[in-house]
Formats: structure tokens, C-alpha cells, sequence
């Protein structure tokens, strides 16, 4: 009787000492969803809502009358991308996007203009090293176990079925989610001051990741001349042109001289 209360006393001592942390637990966010760019058609319908927003913040501001020039930038706001710079994705959203401000009757240049407003963009690709699982729906154990439970009656092999099915569709709800993510950020500037300012968070693919990627800047190859014609170099495997021969004395005749390799044994 002694030994038990021992026990339990020790079991006790180190359930307290567990929690006694140093610091704070961490602990995930409540369930929430993010939609997943998986197709064009995502993209057209971001680019739909983003000139709904940029219209009904121009009638706001009393800017609905100013010409606009969609402007795509690479790193920074303030510096747009070069030639050959964009990626996929830059380039059919920035096409997307005039597309749907003209729909709405926004005056929209083809051509950078003094006095008018600039729509910059630019898309941030982000990577996450470790693997992300999705939290369960809430409700959706209570709701699995309550179909278990009601089959508390039913045959043996009946309540083991419904308990995988059970099973399986929790495992579907965690599973483990994708390493990339894209933030697209737009904004509208006046004067040093932002009149519109968005930034929309997707999953997208991982193997669909280069898509948001900028390209590299083309480097230019400059060729320097010494004026003078290099020698190649020369091959070791090829065949060596053949010596010039000794001259033949009158009384013993040169010994012939093959540029080859010597015949080897098969």
C-alpha cells in the first residue's frame, strides 16, 4: 500500500515538473482557408477583383477621372522590371488587369505619361523548408465519432468499416500541404502617398512555382581582341604528324617511320 502511494506520488511530482515550462507553449492557429492559384482562370479572377477594388478606391479618393499605366516591378515598387525580366505569371496578369480596368471604364495607357497614375505590382515567391500539415475542420471529430457511435448495435465487421472510413477522411483532412506560396502586392502612389495598397496571399503548386519567378537579366557578351589569332591548343589523343626522316646514308638505308600507334594484342 505504501509502495503505491509511492508511486503515484512520483508520477505526480513529474506530471508537475512537465509542465512547468520556461517558455510559452506553442500552439496553432484556429482553422482558417486560403485559396490555391492552381489554373489561368485563378489568376483572371484575382485580376477581376483587384480592378473592382482599384475602381471603387479611384471613386472614393475622386481619381476615377485619371489615366493609369499598369506598371510591373521586379524586387521593388519603385524600379520596374527590364526587358526580358518577367515571368509567366507577370506578364498574363499585367495583360489580365488592363483588360478588366477597361471594362470598367478606366482610362488606361498603353505608354508611361507625365501626370498620371501608376498601378505597380509585383509578385514575391516564398518558400517553406518543413513539410505544413492542414489542421481538421472543426466539428469534424465530433462528427466522425458520432457516426461510429451510432453503430454501437451493428455487427462487428459493420462498426471496424465505418470506423476506417472514419479514419481515412480525417487522414484526407490532414494532409500535408505544399512549400509554396505567392504574395501578390499592388499599390497605387500620389504624390509620395498611397491612394490603393493590396497584398493577396495563395497556395499555388510546388512544381508550378517557377511560373511566379522572375527571369534573370540578360548579360551581355563582350568579346576582347589582341589582334593576334590564339593557337589551339593541341589534342594528345589525336595523331601526331609524322617526323621528318633523317637523311639516308648511302651505305645503310633510313629505317621507315610510322606516325601510328603500334598494333596492340586482342
Amino acid at each position: 500500500m505504501l509502495s503505491s502511494r509511492l508511486l503515484t506520488i512520483f508520477f505526480l511530482l513529474l506530471y508537475i515538473g512537465g509542465c512547468a515550462g520556461t517558455i510559452p507553449e506553442p500552439v496553432s492557429y484556429p482553422y482558417s482557408q486560403q485559396n490555391k492559384m492552381q489554373a489561368s482562370h485563378h489568376w483572371e479572377v484575382l485580376a477581376a477583383d483587384l480592378a473592382n477594388r482599384i475602381n471603387n478606391q479611384l471613386i472614393i479618393t475622386d481619381n476615377i477621372d485619371k489615366a493609369v499605366f499598369v506598371k510591373e516591378t521586379c524586387g521593388n515598387e519603385a524600379v520596374p522590371c527590364g526587358e526580358g525580366e518577367t515571368g509567366s505569371f507577370n506578364e498574363a496578369f499585367r495583360d489580365l488587369l488592363i483588360t478588366y480596368l477597361v471594362d470598367f471604364g478606366i482610362p488606361t495607357r498603353n505608354e508611361k505619361e507625365a501626370g498620371i497614375l501608376d498601378i505597380n505590382y509585383k509578385v514575391q515567391v516564398v518558400r517553406h523548408n518543413a513539410d505544413r500539415r492542414r489542421s481538421l475542420q472543426p466539428g469534424l471529430l465530433s462528427t466522425l465519432s458520432a457516426a461510429v457511435v451510432v453503430l454501437r448495435d451493428a455487427p462487428s465487421n459493420l462498426v471496424i468499416m465505418a470506423a476506417g472510413a472514419a479514419a481515412d477522411v480525417a487522414n484526407s483532412s490532414l494532409v500535408v500541404n505544399g512549400h509554396y506560396e505567392v504574395i501578390i502586392t499592388t499599390s497605387i502612389v500620389k504624390k509620395q502617398k498611397y491612394l490603393f495598397r493590396s497584398s493577396d496571399i495563395y497556395y499555388i503548386n510546388d512544381k508550378d512555382f517557377w511560373h511566379y519567378l522572375n527571369r534573370m537579366p540578360q548579360t551581355k557578351t563582350i568579346k576582347v581582341s589582341t589582334g593576334k589569332k590564339p593557337t589551339p591548343a593541341a589534342d594528345p589523343q589525336a595523331p601526331q604528324a609524322p617526323k621528318a626522316m633523317p637523311e639516308a646514308s648511302v651505305s645503310e638505308p633510313a629505317p621507315l617511320q610510322f606516325p601510328f600507334d603500334e598494333p596492340k594484342d586482342v
